[in-house]
Parts: C-alpha cells; structure tokens; sequence
C-alpha cells in the first residue's frame, strides 16, 4: 500500500516508518524541516508542510491508500496557559488541515489512521473504560474530543480510525527512559498513593495497532491503543523494580507533585484509566507484549 504519514520524525513515527518499509510499502513523509526528515529518515520521500500555515500540498496525496496523522506536542512538561494552547494547536491544527485537504482530493485516500490519547476518559478511578465510555472532564479530556472531531470530519469514503493510544514504552524516545532513572540510583517509587491505572503500551504493539487498524476494513470510529493488562502506578513501580533488580520502596506524595507540576500532575500523573483495549482485540490483534512485566524487560535488559 502507499502511505502518507505525518509526524513521521517523532518518536512513534521513526518507528512506524522502519515497520512500514520493513513490510514493503511505499511511504512518503510530510514534514515541516525536509533537511531533518531526510536525516532521521534516509532515502525517504518528503513533502515539506508547515502545518500551522496551510493546506498539505495535495500532490502529496497522489495514489496515497491511507494516511497516517501522528503530529501532536508532548504533553509531559510543566502546564502554563500557553503551552496548552500549544497543545492544542499542534493537534487539532494540522488534523484540520489534513481532513480539509482529504476532503477536497477528487481521489481521497481509503483510510486515515489518526492517533488520539486515552486522555479522553479523564480520571476514572477503577472504571473499566471501553471504546464506548463516555468522555472525562478536565483539560486532556476536553482537547482530546476537540481533537477527535477534527477527524471525524473526513469525507464518508475516507474510513477514519482514531486510536486512543496509552503512554508508549520504548528504548529510545517517550516517558520510560525518564521514569527509570530514579529507580537506577535507587530512588524509585510510587506516585501519590499509587492505586491509579496506568494505562500503556509497549512501542512494537502502539506501532502493531497503527499498522493493524490502516488495512482492517472493519474497524472505524475510536480504539484503544492500550495493552490489555490493567495496571496501577504501583504495579508499575513494582515491575520496573524487580526488572532492574533495585529497590522501589519509596513514594512521592501527591500533595508534592501538585506543589511541583501543577495541573500536569492531577491530570498525567495522578488520574486514574483502566483502559481496555475490546475493540482492537476483537477485530483479531495479537499483543507482543500484553504483560508489563516482559514488556519492560524486553525494553530495558
């Protein structure tokens, strides 16, 4: 198949990238810096757009099966007023774009792939959220609907999937290498009580679903892209611990984390998700790494 992917350089887009040559199919790249995609992607195909200026340029769009939209700010640094506007702007921005472009095409593309986040659920306690479950309140659960329904606005002939991913675990990009620190000097532990789900993926699964979702005909509408586990922070604590073989005994209360990170803690650290991942499990999905335990020990013995 021909794929257009946006956000290809990011952290889960070089990932996606290899997978996609690796099985054979033709990629082009839209990309705000051409010089760097050519670096971090050698001998792709790269269409130069800036994504908060204008349309992507519909010559990259000729032949295109099915696009792939990746592009979003990370959202793991300190909140101010401003940098969720950023937030904001940098998802639901191009997403317009990418849909008004889709939609105006006299050939539109067949799928478009479009990640989200299981923000969208807000906090939830030990509610077991599916795709069904109704929208969260609070900062990440608002921009998350906006997002989605940015979307949604593809034209009928154009099937949307958006998958709502988990937190990526991997080697070499995302939050795990920044979470293992502590624990490697011995100074790891919980946060706040650690009864909130965590929901997360390992990157070969996140990049697994993308792949899985753009070439199955019956999936539309949200998916979970979250392994089926269910685990809580203190789970997670416990898991790298003994992957690491280290001491995880120590706990950063909630009132710090609040004092420190303001609303990102409430709301990135502290909520609580127990996604389940139905949807993508019933269309036939297979998890690599459908265990936190294996799951981090592929990525960090």
């Amino acid at each position: 198949m021909r794929f257009l992917v946006a956000g290809a350089t990011g952290f889960l887009g070089r990932h996606l990238w290899a997978a996609l040559q690796a099985a054979g199919h033709q990629l082009t790249a839209l990309a705000r810096d051409p010089g760097r995609a050519s670096r971090l992607l050698p001998g792709a195909r790269i269409v130069e757009w800036n994504a908060m200026i204008g349309l992507p340029p519909e010559e990259a769009f000729t032949g295109v099966d099915v696009v792939v939209n990746l592009i979003g700010e990370s959202v793991a640094k300190r909140w101010t007023e401003a940098r969720k506007r950023q937030f904001r702007d940098s998802r639901v921005v191009p997403t317009r774009a990418l849909v008004e472009r889709i939609s105006g095409l006299s050939t539109p593309p067949s799928a478009l792939v479009s990640i989200a986040g299981t923000g969208f659920y807000g906090d939830r306690g030990d509610e077991v959220l599916t795709e069904s479950s109704a929208a969260g309140t609070g900062f990440l659960a608002k921009l998350s609907q906006e997002w989605e329904s940015a979307a949604a606005g593809a034209p009928a002939t154009t099937r949307t999937v958006v998958v709502r991913s988990g937190v990526v675990l991997g080697r070499d990009g995302g939050i795990l290498p920044r979470i293992v620190t502590p624990f490697r000097f011995g100074v790891g532990g919980r946060l706040g009580n650690g009864r909130q789900y965590f929901p997360w993926i390992h990157c070969s699964d996140a990049i697994g679903i993308l792949m899985h979702v753009a070439s199955c005909q019956d999936l539309r509408g949200a998916v979970n892209g979250v392994a089926p586990e269910p685990v809580t922070n203190a789970d997670l604590t416990a898991a790298l611990g003994r992957v690491l073989g280290r001491p995880a005994r120590l706990a950063v209360p909630a009132m710090a984390l609040k004092l420190t990170l303001g609303e990102m803690a409430k709301e990135l650290l502290l909520a609580s998700q127990r996604v389940s991942p139905i949807r993508v499990l019933e269309s036939g999905y297979t998890f690599k790494f459908p265990l936190i335990g294996p799951a981090l020990a592929d990525l960090l013995q």
